[in-house]
């Protein structure tokens, strides 16, 4: 079985829910029960190496397999799952995922210590080439732009959520 890690959006009634991701948690592998993880970078580095590391709850300090889960899978809040092994941000950059108004997806940009937005490995290709001081221990197999994969399950049902 494929394990994969989730990332997710709050949804909080009577207010249009956030388009980007604002918690983190991944699955163990072991015992399948959803552990928060306290900050975007500490999730990156778990995704940055799932595959050869997968998570297990012991890897949090304090926590073992027979704690209860730190969060449940409901719609409560819009779930997004993300691949494994997506690179971990290079530093300077900035990696936002925002999702669309019609909760169809994703998408995944970078944001360049200048400034400069960029929305493509061939943007990103020609700004490291337009800036070489940036290129420094950078290459272009350190962006990705796999966004995670919406759960529609755990999308709002009626219309004036999606606005």
């Amino acid at each position: 079985m494929e394990k994969t890690i989730l990332q997710q959006s709050k949804r909080q009634s009577g207010i249009n829910p956030s388009k980007t991701l604002d918690i983190w948690s991944v699955q163990c592998g072991e015992c399948f029960k959803w552990r928060l993880i306290s900050t975007e970078e500490e999730y990156e580095e778990i995704r940055s190496k799932f595959i050869e590391n997968p998570f297990v709850c012991t890897k949090k300090m304090g926590v073992s397999c027979d704690d209860p889960t730190d969060i449940e899978y409901d719609n409560s809040r819009t779930w997004a799952i993300d691949k494994p092994n997506i690179p971990k941000t290079p530093a300077g950059f900035k990696r936002t995922v925002v999702m669309r108004k019609d909760w169809s997806k994703m998408d995944c940009y970078y944001d360049a210590p200048n400034g400069k937005r960029l929305r493509a490995s061939t943007e990103v290709a020609k700004f490291l080439d337009k800036h070489p001081e940036y290129k420094k221990g950078i290459s272009l197999d350190d962006f990705s732009f796999n966004c995670p994969k919406i759960m529609k399950d755990t999308c709002p049902d009626n219309d004036a959520a999606k606005d």
